[in-house]
């Protein structure tokens, strides 16, 4: 196994294992409930959104490595972001994990977030790895079903 691939796997762990911005948010004006049925991954997003910027965002819930180190790196990235800047990101992302055709330049855009790009090889895991994005868009569309990732 490749130095860098032991890298990415110790990032997804790591994140897995200690998430950032885990728990509620009191302040929170947007949050969505999203559901992975395939994996059981279960994760609610809290977003406090002012004039169009991330001010700050948590998420609370269970599930696997991918999902939780996900939704840990996207907070990481996101906070502080305008609502366009989150759009692009999460088409990036999602163009990452899902296009065995990735260009460096999108690479260098993603930054932490190419770690997850791995799960290109695994469909199923792909759903687990964009659960917290489609939430995330959900909660500041005001779309108001539940999320869920089939």
């Amino acid at each position: 196994m490749s130095d860098l691939r032991e890298l990415y796997q110790e990032v997804i762990i790591e994140h897995g294992r200690q998430p950032r911005h885990f728990g509620a948010l009191e302040s929170a004006n947007r949050y969505k409930e999203g559901f992975n049925p395939l994996c059981g991954d279960k994760i609610t997003i809290h977003v406090y959104e002012e004039s169009g910027i991330i001010k700050d965002m948590r998420f609370e819930g269970c599930g696997c490595a991918i999902s939780i180190a996900s939704a840990s790196l996207m907070i990481e990235a996101l906070i502080g972001k305008s609502t366009t800047e989150m759009d692009g990101l999460f088409d990036d992302f999602h163009r990452w994990v899902t296009e065995t055709d990735s260009s460096e330049a999108l690479e260098e855009r993603l930054g932490k977030l190419a770690v997850l790009g791995g799960v290109r090889e695994f469909p199923a895991r792909v759903k687990c790895a964009t659960l917290a994005w489609h939430t995330l868009k959900a909660a500041l569309s005001g779309d108001p079903e539940s999320v869920r990732t089939e």
